[in-house]
């Protein structure tokens, strides 16, 4: 083989490994977005059956401004869980664990805090991988593969200054 046909195939090679990571990638992609749907609906639930939403309880703020006329023996910030408000928060509720089938019954206060903390990260895997396709799309269609399907300048227009390649 001459240089320029190992050339050809080295390329050939690199672009079918970008192209497989990058539908590897939005695969995981899918993956995480249902997981942040099942976690956003658990957490609807459970603000259903404690009477609250986001914002229906009041800031620690707002307590004090309240409670300032009363100066007893109370305290002056009374903790109030955001999910929780004035739920029992010991109550237990049944959860199950992602990635098991198995069903724990746990306090309502730690149910919906691991449901939070887990949709933190999904949310944050979530964004890195929207930038990583993104990235890959971009080194793609730079490349000349994606010339049919996307063009170059309307991809250029998708992807900020921060997330190119370095």
């Amino acid at each position: 083989m001459d240089d320029n046909m190992k050339q050809i195939q080295e390329n050939l090679v690199e672009m079918e490994t970008e192209a497989e990571n990058l539908l590897l990638a939005q695969h995981q992609l899918v993956e995480n977005d249902r997981m942040r749907n099942g976690n956003r609906e658990a957490l609807t639930a459970l603000r259903k059956r404690a009477r609250t939403t986001k914002t229906s309880v009041p800031s620690p703020f707002e307590s004090i401004m309240k409670e300032i006329e009363g100066l007893g023996t109370r305290p002056l910030v009374k903790e109030l869980c955001a999910t929780c408000g004035n739920h029992d928060s010991t109550e237990n509720t049944w959860m199950m664990f992602p990635g098991t089938d198995v069903f724990a019954r746990i306090p309502f206060h730690a149910a919906h805090t691991i449901l939070e903390k887990d949709q933190t990260r999904v949310d944050f895997d979530v964004n890195k991988l929207q930038s990583y396709v993104k990235e890959k799309s971009f080194w793609i269609s730079e490349k000349g593969a994606l010339a049919d399907k996307i063009s170059p300048g309307v991809l250029r227009s998708l992807v900020t200054l921060t997330d190119k390649p370095k």
